[in-house]
């Protein structure tokens, strides 16, 4: 075992430079880890990243905290993930303590800048699963129909109920013959790496994710109480969320906005600046958080927040590893699971709809900016970030400009 600070300091160098979403987090990784320090090889990463796309949560962290497991165990899940995290974290959350103060941390252009192009980043998450999860015209009516659901019955439980059912039709139709992965595929242990988590802990741990679930309801209708329903809230979506950061965005929006938690701009609005910060998607929950004003908005609410959306993936990664071996060649299990991925981009379909559109798209320059972010992302490949700033400044100049938004 190594020392977890060393985990904590390259993770943290990763979380403050790592700009560009889920799936260029995970090249960062690849690159850092496979290819400069050589912690583990080229097949063992692949098998990590598949286990991290299986289980719900956001892919990219989960690897991040897979990889501080195998160098340093427990303690080294979490300096990885607290790396990985804070930047980001610490930055959203200032920006939602300034938005619930009242304080003018943008003008009113440049955050709906920030709405807008949420709009071309969720299409662009939206064609970017579409194109590798929806092959065939079995997944795309899969897709297809899981949108037409949630937007005829919105709500959490509703898009959790879509999810099921399209795991189920994925294993009804591509279970039959489909392909596993190969029965030789190399596993960790082949390659010299420990998993310093016993079977017996694994359960134990997967155990506590499911009675998390049940539980926290529970204990919300019998001690209400602001704090435990946030706590319950987030880990519910942590738990749920199936396909990475993007997809967060319909169970998020589901929980906070109805209940009045945080606003339907404040909403789009940090969800924008998310995209200009480095780092995991998740860190979302920080700034919904401190978002919140008055009590219990801030500091303890945005850590509250933080700790439940992101404690699921802990406890299924660290519980998940010791069991890796025979569920990965399970087909009926890869069959499940490519129904539940259509059904996924079906709900971000969904959202780009409604909320992101709805709220954001007021008129022709909105629509002109939004398709020239699209562009920009997809075809001109210009890193997020840069795009969301680009946006934000020329939301300010349009409203400057008596341009109406």
């Amino acid at each position: 075992m190594h020392s977890p600070w060393q985990v904590f300091w390259i993770f943290l160098r990763l979380g403050l430079t790592s700009f560009g979403g889920p799936v260029a987090h995970l090249g960062y990784f690849r690159d850092e880890f496979v290819q400069r320090r050589q912690w583990l090889t080229e097949r063992s990463y692949a098998d990590l990243v598949a286990l991290c796309q299986f289980l719900p949560g956001p892919a990219s962290s989960q690897v991040g905290m897979a990889l501080g497991l195998l160098r340093a165990g427990m303690p080294g899940a979490l300096a990885a993930w607290l790396g990985f995290t804070l930047p980001s974290a610490l930055v959203l959350a200032l920006f939602g303590l300034g938005l619930a103060a009242g304080a003018t941390v943008l003008s009113a252009g440049a955050l709906h800048g920030l709405k807008v192009v949420a709009v071309a980043v969720v299409a662009q998450a939206v064609w970017g699963m579409a194109r590798s999860l929806c092959v065939g015209r079995a997944r795309v009516t899969l897709m297809a129909l899981s949108a037409c659901a949630v937007l005829l019955w919105p709500g959490v439980w509703a898009q959790v109920g879509v999810m099921l059912v399209a795991g189920g039709v994925g294993w009804w139709l591509f279970g039959r013959g489909g392909a596993a992965l190969p029965a030789h595929a190399p596993s960790l242990a082949e390659d010299g790496l420990h998993v310093p988590v016993r079977r017996r802990t694994g359960a134990v741990l997967l155990l506590m994710f499911a009675a998390l679930l049940v539980l926290l309801p529970l204990a919300v209708s019998l001690w209400p109480g602001m704090l435990l329903a946030l706590f319950d809230a987030f880990y519910r979506v942590g738990a749920l969320v199936f396909g990475g950061g993007h997809v967060m965005l319909p169970l998020l929006q589901a929980v906070v906005v109805p209940p009045g938690w945080v606003s339907a701009d404040a909403f789009l609005a940090g969800y924008g600046a998310t995209q200009a910060v480095p780092g995991p998607l998740f860190t979302f929950a920080a700034f919904l958080g401190a978002a919140m004003a008055p009590w219990p908005g801030g500091w303890i609410a945005a850590l509250v927040c933080l700790a439940a959306i992101f404690l699921p993936s802990f406890l299924l990664v660290a519980g998940a590893l010791p069991f890796w071996e025979p569920l990965r060649r399970s087909a009926s299990a890869q069959a499940a699971l490519a129904g539940v991925n259509a059904a996924v981009v079906g709900l971000l379909l969904a959202a780009l709809y409604d909320p992101v559109w709805t709220s954001a798209i007021l008129g022709a320059a909105d629509f002109e900016l939004a398709l020239l972010a699209f562009v920009a992302l997809v075809f001109w490949r210009v890193p997020p970030w840069a795009v969301v700033l680009a946006s934000g400044v020329a939301g300010a100049l349009l409203a400057h400009g008596g341009q109406v938004f």
